[in-house]
């Protein structure tokens, strides 16, 4: 797994070399600069947009700001030139303005330019039509605001960033574009548009969520000189899941296996008005590698149930006038529940006030792990101590919109700081905390983080996140520890999401399409 930093992670591990390592800021600017011009050589080597060898041909705007960012501009002006590009320099303002270790390097850069036969042109910007100076550029480098910003961009960056935005030159960011906020991937009305980015050190979260995953493009990461051993996870750090990285927390189906060795799931869901979703999450535990699923559905939709899926085995429970599982059904419930290896609740539950309390009992009283979803959140709602009383293993698989009621949020708030709210409310249940989305973020209560990189849009159709609670409950019956059950699931999850667009065409997946391609997802994972 890739771990990817905050922008205070990032300031954190950049004093750490600094002061404890002894390696001054001014060198670690340098090799930023140069790494990415490393990185650039290597983008225009790929059989893209340009040949191989071809980067001292090109011409390239590089727009700074006064900061450490434009910092690392300048180092990449100096480079760019000594590998015979046409450069021309901009800095955002005054040179009077620019201290620090920036101001080295512009003092480095100015010096180079005034060599003869180097083609390095510096010019102080006041105004944003001077940035059309020397022309139509191949390569615009964004180096104005990198890892520090939040907020909005006003005034000359403002205007800068728009007029970047309009030129039609292959846009490539300096760690991240200007803009964007490297911890929540926020961009407001100015953010600049960047086809790659080259991400100093580590990538940023601000890379992986919100708008900065479109943002930002192709993420590729610059050796700055850091030593890996600084790289260490803290307690709020966060990583990026791809399904490479699962396969070493996903068991392998001993040769002497049973149906029942190989995990035991009780599904509890279901009523008279919503009845598929229960029969969509047993099946993907079923292709999730569990022997054995039991799905515990109110009596009235047993037999409907049973016709469509013959694969599975059925407890019919006592129900509620309105066709949901009543309060009377908790004994048998129980029962089957000391039965399994991991129970799922609350697909197609409905949220009837009898139900509601028969699921809160079930949560209490379960003795092995639990993954609850769906309506069965609704029963939890401003009463975090029900899962932090648990000592066994609980997961909870929110959207957007269920999380805001279950943590009494808003919407908005809860998708411009999915991976923080994520964060803290695992942390207030005690759970693992999947919250599902674009990406879907998985946390654990000791405060780690972890980002989804698999799946598209083909994902959001009905029935999918009724999927995903059946292949994370598999996980769980068949051994696997949270939050890597959680995690390893939703990863998985998008991969088969990703080979059902393949054959289908994003437009039209459906979740009966993304059960039958759980089996693909687990064998490109490797298992």
């Amino acid at each position: 797994m890739q771990l990817i930093a905050s922008a205070d992670e990032m300031r954190r591990f950049d004093r750490q070399a600094i002061r404890s390592l002894g390696i001054p800021g001014v060198i670690l600017m340098e090799n930023a600069g140069r790494s990415f011009v490393d990185a650039l050589d290597g983008m225009m080597g790929q059989g893209g947009k340009w040949a191989e060898d071809s980067l001292q041909q090109l011409s390239v705007r590089i727009v700074c700001g006064r900061g450490n960012n434009g910092g690392d501009g300048f180092v990449i002006a100096r480079y760019l030139a000594g590998r015979g590009c046409d450069v021309h320099l901009f800095l955002l303002g005054k040179r009077s303005a620019v201290s620090g270790e920036a101001r080295v390097h512009l003092g480095a850069a100015r010096k180079v330019a005034s060599l003869p036969g180097v083609r390095l042109a510096f010019h102080e910007v006041s105004g944003v039509k001077e940035l059309a100076t020397g022309g139509k550029a191949d390569v615009t480098v964004d180096a104005i605001l990198g890892t520090g910003f939040t907020g909005e961009v006003r005034g000359l960056y403002a205007e800068a960033i728009a007029w970047i935005n309009r030129q039609k030159s292959f846009v490539v960011a300096a760690d991240m574009p200007s803009g964007v906020d490297a911890t929540t991937g926020c961009a407001g009305k100015f953010a600049v548009r960047a086809h790659a980015t080259i991400a100093m050190g580590l990538a940023k979260v601000g890379h992986c969520v919100g708008a900065g995953v479109d943002l930002s493009g192709e993420v590729v990461i610059a050796d700055i000189g850091i030593p890996p051993g600084v790289f260490r996870p803290g307690k709020n750090s966060s990583f990026r899941v791809s399904p490479s990285d699962v396969e070493p927390f996903l068991p392998h189906r001993a040769r002497t296996a049973n149906k029942y060795s190989a995990g035991k799931v009780l599904v509890i869901g279901g009523s008279r008005r919503y009845s598929g979703a229960p029969l969509m999450t047993a099946r993907a535990a079923l292709r999730s590698g569990a022997g054995a699923v039991v799905l515990a559905v109110p009596k009235s939709i047993r037999d409907m149930l049973a016709r469509r899926g013959e694969e599975l085995l059925f407890d019919p429970q006592e129900e509620t006038a309105e066709g949901s599982i009543g309060l009377s059904a908790l004994p048998a419930l129980l029962r089957r529940v000391e039965w399994a290896d991991a129970v799922a609740i609350g697909p197609g539950l409905s949220r009837a006030p009898e139900t509601m309390e028969m699921v809160r009992r079930v949560i209490a009283r379960s003795r092995c792990p639990l993954v609850i979803d769906a309506d069965a959140l609704s029963a939890l709602q401003g009463l975090p101590g029900i899962t932090r009383k648990r000592k066994f293993p609980t997961i909870l698989t929110p959207h957007a919109g269920e999380f805001a009621a279950l943590t009494g949020g808003v919407v908005a708030d809860v998708e411009t700081h999915r991976v923080e709210l994520c964060r803290r409310a695992a942390r207030l249940w005690g759970c693992t905390m999947v919250l599902k989305g674009a990406p879907t973020v998985t946390s654990s209560p000791d405060g780690l983080s972890f980002i989804n990189a698999s799946g598209n849009p083909g994902l959001a159709t009905i029935g999918s996140g009724d999927v995903l609670t059946g292949m994370i409950a598999g996980l769980c019956a068949r051994g696997v520890k949270t939050p890597a059950a959680a995690f390893a699931g939703v990863s998985l999850h998008g991969l088969a999401g990703d080979v059902a667009s393949a054959r289908r065409g994003q437009q039209s997946v459906t979740a009966p399409d993304l059960i039958d391609c759980v089996g693909d997802a687990f064998k490109q994972a490797g298992v």
